[in-house]
């Protein structure tokens, strides 16, 4: 395993700027275990957004054969050459990952995979960002807030399941990895983060008539979980959809499948 020694953002000249929400991965254990969940294989188009001090960068870019990376910060943006083993491998892309329109990297029979020690204060919209080209993405291993990761990778029945999870796993099979402590980072968060690992499904298992009508429901009636769902539904649907799909309507929002959730948005554009 590649070792970097980027222990301190100021040794590297760096000062962590807070509205990039920038929090520097430095534990070499945590490290190398998101490069083996990650498993770079010869031939994969591998980016990683937000590679910062090059923590993963310099490890990912010892073991495959080229790496792309999405930087905002300019300064870092410069310094990466220099923290890696192979610059030669390396093409480096300064942008905005939520602006960035990722079908310029779109190859031919090649999906695309994608790591990130993700922002956390625009973690949500970049997600849903990337959920646009998931059909050209394979698989995405981020690390969030753990709090975040549970609910993005939820089951029905439990206190975490919400919107996030309906909507994310819509799209992607998503899977809760790891759980890293606030002391593998520098500056330390206030929070504990999490790995995980999201692949877009090439077709999904259940599929919406109207995806932005199903978003809409799921959106509103987790805004009021605690009312059932003829309640909350009240003037959107009536109770012949209840009927017609044998959804409960004194049932609340978290004890749905996303099978439920589907055919209730499908009852919404009859």
């Amino acid at each position: 395993m590649y070792q970097i020694n980027a222990l301190n953002p100021k040794d590297e000249g760096h000062h962590t700027r807070k509205r990039f929400g920038q929090n520097f991965l430095h534990d070499q254990q945590v490290i190398a275990k998101i490069v083996r969940a990650v498993s770079p294989r010869s031939g994969d188009h591998l980016i990683e957004i937000g590679p910062g001090l090059a923590a993963l960068t310099a490890p990912l870019n010892a073991e495959s054969e080229a790496l792309t990376v999405i930087e905002l910060d300019r300064d870092l943006a410069a310094g990466l050459p220099k923290r890696v083993p192979h610059p030669e491998r390396l093409t480096i892309i300064e942008a905005d990952a939520l602006k960035y329109d990722f079908s310029q990297q779109f190859r031919e029979n090649q999906p695309v995979r994608i790591v990130g020690n993700l922002p956390y204060n625009i973690s949500t919209p970049l997600l849903f960002h990337l959920l646009e080209f998931g059909s050209h993405i394979k698989d995405m291993h981020f690390m969030l807030q753990k709090e975040v990761v549970e609910r993005i990778t939820a089951a029905p029945n439990s206190k975490e399941y919400g919107r996030l999870s309906v909507m994310i796993q819509y799209y992607c099979k998503a899977t809760f990895l790891f759980e890293v402590p606030r002391g593998a980072f520098n500056p330390p968060p206030k929070v504990t983060s999490a790995v995980f690992r999201l692949e877009p499904y090439a077709e999904k298992p259940i599929v919406a008539q109207d995806e932005r009508a199903l978003s809409r429901l799921v959106g509103h009636v987790f805004t009021q979980r605690r009312k059932t769902l003829r309640n909350s539904l009240k003037g959107m649907l009536g109770e012949d959809a209840f009927e017609q799909t044998g959804i409960d309507p004194m049932a609340r929002p978290e004890t749905l499948a996303m099978a439920d959730f589907v055919a209730l948005s499908d009852h919404m554009v009859k």
